[in-house]
């Protein structure tokens, strides 16, 4: 007889607050907020900033609120938040059989055949705590669904609970979905409220009990699944790795508007430097390169302009030299003098794996010295940093780059912003 199946899902609590927390022990109880691109608006915030500041408001308008409050701004500090990220989910990984990690902040663990759900749930918070500083909650259940919902109490009943909610028990599992809004479900947002909602479904509890085939043929698949996995049945499995992408796309929103050539083709060739590296590191290679500009929409006081192009490489490549090249190509033919230019955007297109391809006869295909000097490539910037080689026309410190006056320091990525205890 086969053991039913164990999901936790493990939530880091308020990430990219935490992960701003960790290295600065001053502000453990300092409100903070987390900027989008630009320091344009809200997109995070600690537990002890929500009551005053909303998710998405501007940041210019907000500035006397966060300093009538004592709350802390920071710029999104990516490279921070993804080592963090890779961090915890390490800390994860050692301690369960299989991990399937949902997003930056949180991860599905197979618990399967595990004794002592509570206490592993408690070793892991524990555990992840003590070596990365990031406080999670952890949710355990039958189903996906419902370890969502569990971790979803965790966080709600923290002082209670402790940051750690089992409900493979069925009387816990029919508490936590009698008190729960139907909204807080997996997949159910305030439109799909508003509709169950006039189907007199309220409460998870009420959701569970709805018949999965009416619900599949009012809305969906995916409502009927949620039904069923509140109910106890088990419908999604722990996700395999994902396939190589199809696509990939790098795009910033400049610092300041850029009228001239020259640091337009700096960003290009910069955020090529980056897609190429995602491009090695899913050992893929590039057919076709897309290069995009636009100015600002939204000022009726700038002329509008947005065009793009796209070239077909020599051979499938991952090469930074090549692509470099053939976007700054492309956006030569793009640009237009005369335009304040807000953006610009490079994908790589038409991406296979090596071997996947059936080339011309005579068409040449990427030397082998080329693929050894991209593997040396990232293997010095993995060991020593990203930038610490790039292409030539990749600038150390632009005037253009992404506006970011309130960003922390590069803790765990630069070796010349390490954290620094002082000795009294």
């Amino acid at each position: 007889m086969s053991k039913s199946p164990v999901f936790a899902l493990v939530d880091c609590n308020r990430f990219y607050a935490s992960c701003e927390r960790v290295f600065r022990p001053d502000l453990a109880r300092v409100p903070i907020v987390v900027l989008s691109n630009n320091d344009g608006c809200v997109i995070a915030r600690s537990y002890e900033a929500s009551p005053f500041v909303k998710m998405g408001e501007p940041y210019f308008q907000i500035k006397h609120k966060l300093r009538q409050h004592g709350i802390v701004a920071f710029s999104s500090n990516y490279a921070l938040y993804g080592d963090m990220s890779q961090r915890v989910m390490s800390v994860i990984e050692s301690l369960v059989p299989a991990v399937e990690v949902y997003s930056i902040d949180e991860a599905f663990a197979d618990l399967t055949g595990i004794a002592g759900l509570d206490a592993l749930g408690r070793q892991i918070r524990a555990q992840v705590l003590r070596c990365t500083g990031i406080p999670v909650g952890v949710g355990i259940a039958h189903t996906k669904t419902l370890a969502k919902l569990a971790n979803h109490t965790a966080k709600r009943l923290q002082s209670q609970t402790g940051g750690v909610v089992n409900i493979t028990d069925p009387v816990k599992r029919d508490w936590v979905l009698r008190n729960t809004d139907v909204a807080e479900v997996w997949g159910v947002g305030r439109k799909m409220k508003l509709h169950l909602g006039a189907m007199g479904i309220k409460s998870a509890m009420d959701l569970a009990k709805a018949d999965p085939w009416t619900l599949r043929k009012k809305f969906s698949v995916v409502i009927e699944k949620t039904a069923r996995e509140l109910g106890g049945t088990p419908c999604l499995e722990l996700d395999e790795p994902d396939p190589p992408k199809q696509e990939i796309c790098c795009s910033r929103m400049f610092g300041k508007r850029l009228t001239e050539l020259q640091p337009i083709k700096e960003a290009v060739a910069t955020y090529m430097m980056r897609a190429s590296e995602k491009l090695r590191a899913q050992s893929s290679l590039c057919k076709k390169v897309r290069v995009c500009i636009r100015t600002g929409m939204f000022n009726p006081e700038e002329a509008k302009y947005a065009n793009g192009v796209v070239v077909d490489m020599p051979y499938p490549t991952d090469d930074v030299r090549l692509l470099t090249q053939a976007a700054i190509g492309a956006l030569e033919r793009i640009f237009r003098p005369g335009f304040k230019y807000s953006k610009a955007e490079v994908m790589l297109l038409n991406l296979c794996q090596p071997g996947e391809y059936t080339g011309d006869l005579f068409a040449p295909s990427q030397p082998t010295e080329k693929t050894r000097l991209m593997t040396v490539l990232d293997e010095i910037n993995v060991r020593w940093g990203r930038g610490t080689l790039r292409s030539a026309s990749v600038p150390t410190d632009p005037d253009w780059a992404m506006r970011r006056e309130l960003l922390s320091q590069s803790y765990t990525t630069k070796l010349d912003q390490l954290w620094s205890v002082a000795c009294r």
